[in-house]
């Protein structure tokens, strides 16, 4: 396995070949996998939930995540990943708001809180609030409901004039990271890729020649 930095700045020149079962890493190896269904086979799907992981003991935050424009949500995390779960989920700005025991108490009152506020967000949603700001009104009135503990507002090392066109690719100028989406320059066009989405795929040198959507701007 080659292991590659997303740096702003770095080249990716990759087209994008058959789709298959990712299969699986063990000990720093790549285990393959034949089976057609992708991005994981039933063999070798696995279901992240917090909940049933060895991780739900300790003390656990409960915390709010703003996604711009104002798409708002409760989740939880062990105290001590905080900061770098609102960065995994690409959230504009965080609040930490409640400080319990071990994971079952966190999720009793995410599931309590969660009767008003999301608990997932779809990254097309996420997607749509790409270069806009938080409607700080809206985040301060849920704020106030809830007294955080502690915020965050968390820069991600990029500005965007427009919003990304959406794209499954692996070729073009890194522009950066934001949550599990990956923004990649090319043509004078920012598109965001959903890095779960090319999962399966097998790599080719060189860059792909499929025609790709591209923003008024590259004209």
């Amino acid at each position: 396995m080659e292991r590659l930095e997303l740096e702003p700045g770095a080249e990716l020149a990759y087209g994008l070949g058959a789709r298959r079962c990712a299969g699986a890493i063990r000990n720093g190896n790549h285990i393959p996998c034949d089976r057609e269904r992708a991005p994981k086979c039933s063999r070798h799907e696995r279901v992240f939930d917090e909940s049933t992981l060895r991780e739900r003991e300790g003390e656990h935050a409960v915390y709010l995540a703003a996604f711009a424009p104002a798409t708002f949500k409760v989740g939880i995390t062990r105290l001590d990943r905080l900061e770098t779960r609102l960065r995994e989920q690409g959230a504009d700005r965080g609040a930490h708001v409640f400080t319990v025991a071990d994971g079952d108490i966190a999720r009793d009152v995410e599931e309590d809180l969660g009767r008003d506020l999301a608990q997932r967000v779809r990254v097309a949603t996420k997607l749509d609030g790409f270069g806009r700001d938080v409607d700080a009104g809206a985040w301060n009135e849920l704020l106030a409901e809830h007294e955080p503990i502690e915020t965050y507002d968390l820069d991600y090392g990029f500005a965007l004039d427009a919003a990304p066109v959406p794209e499954t690719m692996a070729a073009g100028t890194v522009v950066g990271v934001q949550g599990r989406v990956l923004l990649l320059d090319r043509d004078d066009t920012v598109y965001a890729v959903d890095m779960r989405d090319l999962v399966g795929y097998e790599l080719r040198e060189g860059e792909t020649t499929r025609d790709r959507q591209a923003s008024l701007g590259s004209f």
